[in-house]
């Protein structure tokens, strides 16, 4: 009895094979998506019951029900799921480039990258427009990634000496961004502040149609490489040898790293620890296959956002605390776990 569906198209050189396990956790992990989003939407100052919400989505909703979760709630909770989403296949990404359970663009300083730029880009051109944000994060996301890899490089790259840089370089790019804050606006240093704890608070529909584009298509892209990224797991020699151009695709799934992470940033700020739990857990639940991982870690991540970012609405009312807060409070200890099963690496 087959455990997979194959999917293959005709005219181009892309085929899909979904594991029959995977695709029930995804599918049960869209619904759980789905279900925290709609009770998340109605919680806040004035509660609003799921069955009202799913009326408000459908149309027939009160007029004021229909205000609040439309204009003030339903924005927020849209980037909470891109975000998550795209912080979560980045971390997948990055963890099965580099082979490494410690890789994370939070972790590794692509993250403070992406916020060295994105702040600069706020600073020195403010009178263009929004819409090119994402594109300046992903400038500075990709240049640092491809530092970390230079400089980490000394005949491999070994998991302990590729952390070790991304920290010294996550501190260098934490300064530049201090050094930036320090002659900004007033405005954008409140803004810089919540941007650096990573915070979802004030978004809008504008902010939604902004990265909306980019993540799709992106996790599009990444769905289609999932199959060179499981033959790469298997050694770089294997790899040629079944007519995979590695160091092509390499490039290209850093690219696709970077840009995730850029667009996340570039909305909800230095969101930590998403990245690099969001692919463990999905190797928990549907094993170590790549693309099994990153299918899961879609909701996985959007899951973590939400269900943090409802925490963070609810449990400390009137106060709205950044996202970030909690994420960090579950990841950091994590973390320290990873390194030191990995201390003799």
């Amino acid at each position: 009895m087959k455990t997979y569906f194959s999917l293959r198209h005709r005219r181009f050189p892309v085929s899909l094979h979904i594991h029959k396990r995977t695709l029930w956790v995804t599918l049960l992990l869209a619904l759980a998506t789905l279900v925290v989003a709609i009770i998340s939407t109605g919680m806040g100052e004035m509660n609003i019951s799921p069955i009202e919400v799913v009326k408000v989505l459908l149309g027939i909703g009160g007029e004021q029900e229909t205000l609040i979760v439309q204009e003030f709630r339903l924005p927020r909770i849209v980037v909470g799921i891109l975000v998550g989403a795209a912080l979560a296949v980045a971390g997948s990404i990055l963890q099965g480039l580099v082979r490494n359970p410690l890789a994370a663009p939070d972790i590794l300083g692509i993250t403070g990258g992406a916020s060295v730029t994105a702040v600069a880009f706020l600073l020195f051109f403010e009178t263009l427009s929004i819409k090119w944000l994402p594109g300046a994060s992903f400038i500075g996301a990709t240049l640092i990634a491809l530092l970390l890899y230079a400089l980490a490089w000394k005949k491999g790259v070994t998991p302990l000496r590729l952390v070790m840089i991304g920290v010294g370089l996550k501190i260098v790019t934490s300064a530049a961004v201090t050094l930036l804050i320090t002659f900004s606006p007033f405005l954008l240093q409140n803004r810089a502040i919540l941007w650096l704890t990573g915070s979802i608070y004030g978004v809008s529909w504008d902010d939604v149609t902004m990265i909306s584009p980019w993540i799709v298509i992106l996790l599009i892209l990444s769905v289609i490489m999932t199959g060179r990224v499981n033959v790469q797991q298997l050694g770089s020699e294997i790899a040629t040898s079944v007519g995979n151009t590695v160091n092509r695709d390499n490039f290209l799934l850093l690219l696709m790293c970077t840009a995730l992470t850029g667009t996340a940033v570039a909305v909800g700020g230095e969101i930590s620890f998403v990245a690099l739990l969001a692919p463990h857990i999905s190797k928990q639940l549907v094993g170590p296959s790549f693309g099994s991982v990153l299918s899961v870690s879609i909701f996985v991540g959007a899951l973590i956002i939400l269900l943090a970012d409802l925490v963070a609405r609810v449990a400390f009312a009137p106060l709205d605390i950044p996202v970030g807060v909690f994420t960090s409070a579950i990841g950091a200890p994590f973390f320290i776990y990873l390194l030191y099963k990995k201390r003799n690496q």
